[in-house]
């Protein structure tokens, strides 16, 4: 009897066990939410330590070695060493550059962020030489990430309103 009672117990801590499993969907599922996160925390590290910190040495290890960015305006997408020197060419001019991330969204293997850059100009940037003057940008980036490195990366930004702040176009007139 106290056999078949320990059977009974064991049958059902089995079938619990097996009612807990999760299914291959929420397997897949978790792993993509996973995923998604990490990405994200790429992305963020990205802006945050490499855009608004300056640091190249986090750049070299975030980028991945066959990177191509995308740039509104640009005649041709940058490589990995022609990221690096307009990254160069944008801190020398902006060196107190801040960038807030004001939202950000995952989906596979992209992040797309709308993003804040505040900065002072301090130096030639695209030929423009320092006028001193502080500016605000507002911009979107979606940045595709493999492995943990960032392998390609789209960015438009408004361009104009960083002009005219900067004095070098003409402000819209007021309504």
């Amino acid at each position: 009897m106290r056999t078949a009672r320990v059977l009974v117990h064991l049958a059902g801590t089995v079938l619990l066990l097996a009612a807990c499993q999760p299914t291959e969907d929420a397997r897949q599922a978790l792993a993509a939410a996973q995923l998604a996160e990490a990405n994200k925390a790429v992305a963020a590290r990205f802006f945050t330590e490499v855009w608004g910190g300056g640091s190249e040495a986090v750049a070299q290890e975030l980028l991945g070695d066959s990177y191509v960015g995308h740039m509104t305006g640009a005649p041709a997408p940058l490589d990995r060493e022609g990221w690096l020197g307009f990254f160069r060419e944008f801190r020398v001019a902006f060196p107190d550059a801040a960038f807030t991330i004001e939202d950000m969204v995952a989906a596979g293997d992209q992040v797309a962020l709308r993003l804040t850059m505040r900065g002072t100009h301090r130096g030639v940037f695209n030929g423009i030489p320092p006028t001193g003057r502080s500016v605000v940008v507002s911009g979107v980036s979606i940045e595709r990430i493999v492995d943990g490195r960032i392998v390609e990366g789209w960015v438009t930004n408004d361009a104009l309103g960083m002009l005219q702040q900067l004095g070098v176009l003409p402000a819209p007139p007021a309504p």
